[in-house]
C-alpha cells in the first residue's frame, strides 16, 4: 500500500513512518525545505517537499496514494502570530482531505490530540464520550487541533473513510524540537526545574502511538476517535521517577498556580514580546496546568488491540536520547 505521511520529519511522525515501513508501506513523506530528515535516514520512502501553508501544491503527491497519514501540526504553547497555526492545523487539513477525497485516496488517519477532550479539574477519568466544546479549549494550539478534529468527523460523516487517533503524551527518544513535554525532561536533566505545579498528564511511549496508526488503517471504524494513552501521572511523580532513573534531586517545592501565571506572563511579555524568543513559560501552559488531563484508553483496547503500558521505558529511552545528543550532560 502506497501512503502519503505529513509530519514525518517530526517526533511522533518519524515513529509512525518507521512503523508504517515495518509493516511493509509504501512511503511517501512530506517534508519542508527547512525540516530536518536525520529522523528518516536508512527508511525507504519516497520524500516530497511542500508546506501545509501550501496544500494545493500537494495534490501530485498525494495523487496514487491509497492512504493519507496526516500527523503534521504546529504544535507550539506560544507562537507571536496565531494566523499560521490556524492556517496550518485548520485550513491544512480541511485541505488535505479535500485533495484526498478528489484523488480517490481510500483511507485517511487524521493525528489530533487528546487535547481536544473535555477535561476537567479535578483529576477526572475522560474518554471520548466526555462532553466538550471550543469554550473548554486554552489557547490557539487547543482551538485549532479541536477546529481541525471537527473538520475530520465532517468528512467522515459525508462518508470519507476518516479515522481519528487522540494521542495523549508521548515520551520516547528522538524528541529534537524538543515538544513542550520534552522540554520538560530536558529541564529536568539540566537541573531547570526548581519547583512544580500541581498538574497531572497521561504519559505515553510513542513507539506505541506510532503502532496504532498501522492498526487504525486496518480496523478502525469511521469517523471514530481513539484516545492513545499510557499511564495517568501528577507533574510530580513524573520528576520523582526521572529522579530514581537519574540520581538527580527532585523538586519538593510546590508553587501555586497564581505564582506560576505571575511568572509566565512576565516571561511572556520579557522574553516573546520584547526579545522575541520563545519563553519558557507560557500562560497558555499555566492555564492548561489546572486541569489534570487524565485519559481512558479503554475503546482502543477494545477496537484496535490497543495495549495501556507502563511509561519508565520510554521515559528512560528520552532521558537517554537527550542526554545522548547533546540536549544535557551525560550526568
Amino acid at each position: 500500500m502506497r501512503i502519503f505521511v505529513t509530519g514525518a520529519t517530526g517526533f511522533v511522525g518519524s515513529h509512525v513512518a518507521r512503523a508504517l515501513a515495518a509493516a511493509g508501506a509504501d512511503l511517501r513523506l512530506l517534508t519542508r525545505k527547512t525540516s530536518r530528515t536525520e529522523h528518516l535516514q536508512g527508511l525507504s520512502a519516497e520524500l516530497v517537499t511542500g508546506d501545509l501553508l501550501a496544500p494545493e501544491n500537494l495534490r501530485g503527491a498525494i495523487s496514487g496514494c491509497e492512504a493519507l497519514v496526516h500527523v503534521a501540526a504546529d504544535y507550539r504553547l506560544w507562537v507571536p502570530d496565531p494566523k499560521t497555526m490556524y492556517a496550518a492545523n485548520v485550513e491544512g487539513t480541511k485541505a488535505l482531505l479535500r485533495l484526498a477525497r478528489e484523488t480517490g485516496v481510500s483511507r485517511i488517519v487524521y493525528t489530533s490530540s487528546v487535547a481536544t477532550m473535555g477535561f476537567r479539574s479535578d483529576g477526572t477519568v475522560v474518554d471520548e464520550e466526555t462532553p466538550v466544546s471550543i469554550a473548554n479549549m486554552i489557547g490557539h494550539y487547543k482551538r485549532s487541533k479541536f477546529m481541525a478534529e471537527q473538520e475530520a468527523i465532517a468528512a467522515a460523516r459525508l462518508g470519507q473513510r476518516v479515522v481519528i487517533l487522540n494521542p495523549t503524551t508521548p515520551i520516547g527518544a528522538d524528541d529534537a524540537k524538543p515538544t513542550p513535554t520534552g522540554r520538560i525532561v530536558v529541564d529536568f536533566l539540566n537541573r531547570k526545574f526548581p519547583a512544580y505545579v500541581d498538574t497531572g498528564l497521561n504519559l505515553v511511549d510513542v513507539q506505541s502511538v506510532a503502532a496504532m496508526h498501522v492498526a487504525a488503517l486496518e480496523r478502525g471504524s469511521l469517523g471514530e476517535r481513539y484516545i492513545l494513552g499510557g499511564e495517568n501521572l501528577t507533574l510530580k511523580q513524573i520528576l520523582d521517577r526521572m529522579a530514581t532513573m537519574t540520581g538527580l534531586p527532585s523538586p519538593t517545592m510546590r508553587v501555586p498556580h497564581s505564582v506560576a501565571m505571575a511568572f509566565a506572563f512576565l516571561d511572556e511579555w520579557m522574553t516573546g514580546r520584547i526579545l522575541g524568543r520563545e519563553p519558557r513559560a507560557t500562560v497558555e501552559a499555566v492555564r492548561m496546568g489546572k486541569k489534570k488531563m487524565y485519559a481512558s484508553s479503554a475503546k482502543a483496547e477494545r477496537d484496535l488491540g490497543y495495549r495501556v503500558l507502563p511509561v519508565d521505558s520510554a521515559l528512560r529511552a528520552a532521558i537517554d536520547w537527550f542526554r545522548a545528543h547533546g540536549y544535557a550532560p551525560e550526568s
